[in-house]
């Protein structure tokens, strides 16, 4: 192992944690954590995030690297433009969310009337969120492993030394998204005690997310149809 292949794997891990900070992806996580119960629920599903990101990045990296390949233009624009679509529909859920409101209060009630089952309720009641992340995640990581395949692909001539760096940028970004996401789980846990503040934030974070799919399908259908 070389010190130039250390230093670029040290460097893979460190843009991995730069990368969980990407615009889509905070606005993503943001959506799915409104509401939760406080850091420890927000910090899973970051987690869940950063997985799902991960598996899909080495799963494409790995498969362009044993072929040799590169992902064509078309399918990434593709990746991409599925990653505005989910953004919207993303934002559309917690808009609905948030005007309907009563979810969690309702939720939370369900749990504690049947304190004898409690610990197996809570579990299926904190999966679906993280479920959703770690469905979000495996589509970010599917948009951008084409360039991040092709930049590895310059630098390292080894298929262990590819392998090696998708790993490290991937939990990178899992770290990077999990420490975010139980952070903001600390006002945000606070924040959803007051059903009008939770609802003020879940209607800017859902606008915010479709504001911004609508501008990601725009920019990949236009690059698509030139």
């Amino acid at each position: 192992m070389t010190v130039e292949a250390l230093s670029l794997w040290s460097l893979g891990a460190l843009l991995g944690l730069r990368h969980a900070l990407e615009p889509d992806h905070l606005v993503a996580v943001s959506t799915l954590i409104a509401g939760r119960a406080g850091p420890r629920s927000a910090l899973h599903v970051g987690a869940a995030w950063g997985l799902g990101h991960t598996l899909a990045l080495l799963a494409v990296a790995s498969a362009l690297a044993l072929a040799r390949g590169h992902m064509s233009p078309a399918l990434a624009a593709g990746f991409e433009l599925g990653v505005g679509v989910m953004l919207i529909f993303l934002g559309v859920q917690s808009l609905r969310r948030a005007h309907g409101g009563g979810g969690d209060e309702a939720a939370a009630a369900g749990l504690q009337a049947a304190p004898a089952d409690g610990p197996r309720r809570r579990a299926r009641a904190s999966w679906p969120p993280a479920r959703r992340a770690l469905l979000v995640g495996i589509a970010h990581g599917l948009a951008g492993s084409g360039a991040l395949t092709a930049l590895i692909a310059a630098q390292f001539p080894s298929l262990v030394g590819r392998i090696g760096y998708v790993a490290l940028f991937g939990v990178g970004s899992m770290i990077g998204m999990a420490g975010l996401s139980g952070l903001a789980g600390v006002p945000l846990g606070r924040a959803g005690r007051r059903p009008a503040l939770r609802r003020a934030l879940g209607l800017a974070g859902g606008a915010m997310a479709v504001a911004l799919g609508l501008l990601w399908v725009v920019r990949e259908a236009r690059g698509l149809l030139g």
